[in-house]
């Protein structure tokens, strides 16, 4: 049976290179060395360094490693909430995020427009500690602006700001430098199978977690005092998916040897191409009504029919990602990340644009 090629938003097509890396983690060992080895802490230092060099972090941010981005929820409001925080909803992820909050007992607020539509207003509660926001919000497609972040970061400087780049990075540029923490999972633009989340956090939100833990609990061998101990010798509190960090590094060094600013132009060129498709598509609509809003790496579209699409794509090998919560039976969302390939998107466009 040929292989089948995923446009779904995550899990999502593997990167070309994956299975080699497996295979080599297994060939040295990497699931059976303990993770206390020098053998295992070069390979941390080695992602460490990989990640850090592709996404372009600056000096003074820490990198953890976690199960998923859904922990890292967890995880921000225990270290970095003590009251309350705001939310930025604009689809089923950035509400869970806000939903995580309110079970944690914070008395967090949010500011919700419709899905696919744009924000009024950008006012935040003087009482908020932390701002959540999603750089590209995978179940609808909505993107912010690095402008509006950077607006928000300049109007808001006492505040935290919390960025979910689960289906961002490293297919879109982030300037870290206007955040304090930042997510990411690895089963979406990493090319990875889901099992991986990584944690970025600067200094404000160590020390935010040590005032926090002055009075009450932050948690235990997740909470980023004992994270930064172990991290700052580059180890984990507790034996991690050693594969999965082995080869994450890999794959990132893979990307930066392609080109960082190549890489993120592809996404671009494909992004035009299927936005070009849905616009010439009788059948077909942006779901996302701002073009400045449209996300480059997770396309969203409305469809009369999603269900023609499915199928007779899924014919030709390819998989389209459903419409997501109460929009599984109208969406067709299109993943864009450097795992597929520039052909594999022409290949895609000109089958949907064929399709009545």
């Amino acid at each position: 049976m040929p292989d089948k090629i995923y446009f779904t938003p995550g899990p999502s097509q593997l990167f070309h290179s994956f299975q080699d890396h497996f295979r080599s983690a297994i060939k040295e060992n990497v699931a059976n060395i303990s993770h206390r080895s020098t053998q295992f802490i070069k390979i941390i230092e080695e992602t460490n360094e990989a990640i850090r060099e592709l996404l372009q972090i600056p000096e003074g941010y820490h990198l953890f490693f976690l199960n998923s981005a859904n922990e890292a929820w967890d995880r921000i409001i225990q270290n970095l909430v003590i009251e309350s925080s705001h939310h930025f909803v604009n689809g089923a992820f950035s509400r869970k995020f806000y939903d995580f909050a309110i079970r944690h007992g914070m008395r967090s607020t949010r500011t919700q427009p419709e899905d696919g539509e744009s924000y009024d207003n950008f006012n935040i509660p003087e009482k908020a500690e932390l701002i959540g926001l999603a750089k590209n919000e995978t179940s609808v497609g909505f993107t912010f602006t690095e402008a509006e972040i950077e607006k928000i970061r300049q109007e808001h400087s006492d505040k935290l700001i919390a960025l979910d780049i689960v289906s961002a990075s490293p297919a879109l540029p982030v300037n870290f430098s206007t955040i304090d923490t930042a997510y990411f999972s690895v089963q979406k633009a990493f090319g990875m199978p889901a099992g991986l989340g990584v944690w970025i956090v600067n200094e404000r939100c160590v020390e935010k977690s040590l005032k926090k833990a002055e009075k009450t609990s932050i948690g235990s061998y997740r909470s980023i005092p004992t994270l930064k101990k172990f991290g700052s010798k580059a180890q984990t509190p507790e034996t991690p998916g050693m594969i999965y960090i082995y080869v994450l590094g890999k794959i990132a060094r893979d990307i930066l040897n392609y080109g960082v600013k190549r890489m993120q132009n592809d996404i671009v060129y494909k992004a035009a191409i299927i936005n070009q498709t849905i616009e010439n598509h009788p059948s077909l609509a942006h779901f996302v009504s701002s073009e400045k809003h449209r996300s480059l790496s997770s396309i969203v579209a409305k469809a009369n029919n999603p269900s023609v699409f499915f199928d007779a794509i899924s014919e030709k090998g390819m998989i389209l990602g459903k419409g997501y919560g109460v929009h599984e039976g109208e969406h067709i969302r299109i993943a864009n990340f450097p795992a597929h390939s520039r052909e594999s998107i022409e290949y895609l466009c000109d089958l949907i644009g064929n399709l009545e």
